[in-house]
């Protein structure tokens, strides 16, 4: 795919939003008029909020094609995510869930900044490698949630992730720069509806020194070799968020896989419905 090309991404099945892959512009680098009106709204209510505790600034490069990953424990935490980036000179790209882009006004502001909607656990979802790809040869900064959705493990430490950025690490060569981030699930607990607002909230966003892909190039399409990659990737993720919280993330990493909890969207209330549908068999 041409970078410079614009793509299509449908998030519905008939809404088709037009995807830019042109070389990103602007101070923050990427950003656009939408983007630009989005963290007028939406930075202000966060400073409002949030106690901002950043480290690691000075391993986010100014420009060029960059991976950013990040462990993922509420709703409310790419708002924090890309506020940390774009506060520090980079307009960042997602590949987010499809069901954002249809929330009228609000999904036509996230579709005009850039970002684009991914049908998860379809087949459509394998089109998300292609737009990352071509976010990166055109030099962009590429946010990525590895694990896919909100984290299943009970004390909210990162979980087996999936092996897309692993494939897309290896494929392109770009460096990734392995974030931890912690404190946002103190304003929206994992798939919780109620904001705590006062008193602020401390919010922590650690980006850690950027991890490179050589000992895995050419072996995109190796399983054995993706999970190796996909492991080096949340081991560092994990090992930031060890020094946020002061403790050590446990051993045994939480893998969905081996779960019966729903692969995307609100388990806790998956779990809670097949509890009462327990009691009303016994």
């Amino acid at each position: 795919m041409n970078p410079a090309t614009p793509g299509d991404a449908t998030s519905d099945g008939q809404t088709k939003f037009e995807i830019s892959y042109l070389p990103p512009v602007g101070k923050p680098l990427g950003t656009n008029g939408y983007f630009k009106f989005g963290a007028g709204v939406i930075i202000p209510l966060l400073r409002l909020i949030t106690k901002r505790d950043w480290r690691g600034i000075e391993n986010l490069p100014k420009s060029g094609p960059v991976i950013v990953v990040s462990n993922h424990i509420s709703l409310i935490d790419p708002l924090i995510f890309a506020h940390f980036l774009y506060a520090n000179g980079r307009a960042p790209r997602f590949l987010g869930k499809a069901s954002v882009f249809k929330v009228p006004f609000i999904g036509k502001i996230i579709a005009g900044s850039g970002q684009v909607p991914v049908e998860r656990e379809t087949a459509d979802a394998s089109f998300a490698l292609r737009h990352a790809v071509a976010f990166l040869e055109a030099g962009h900064c590429l946010g990525v949630y590895p694990e896919g959705t909100l984290t299943r493990d009970a004390d909210t430490w990162p979980m087996k992730a999936k092996t897309g950025i692993a494939r897309l690490a290896i494929m392109t060569q770009v460096p990734v720069i392995p974030c931890a981030q912690w404190g946002a699930q103190e304003i929206l607990p994992t798939y919780g509806k109620r904001l705590k607002l006062f008193p602020r909230t401390k919010v922590s966003v650690w980006a850690g020194a950027p991890l490179h892909f050589t000992q895995w190039e050419g072996c995109e399409d190796d399983p054995v070799a993706l999970t190796e990659a996909t492991d080096y990737v949340m081991a560092a993720i994990t090992t930031g968020l060890e020094k946020i919280r002061g403790e050590q993330a446990p051993t045994q990493i939480f893998d969905p896989h081996l779960s019966d909890l729903p692969r995307i969207g609100n388990f806790k209330r998956a779990a809670g419905q097949s509890a009462r549908n327990d009691r009303k068999r016994e």
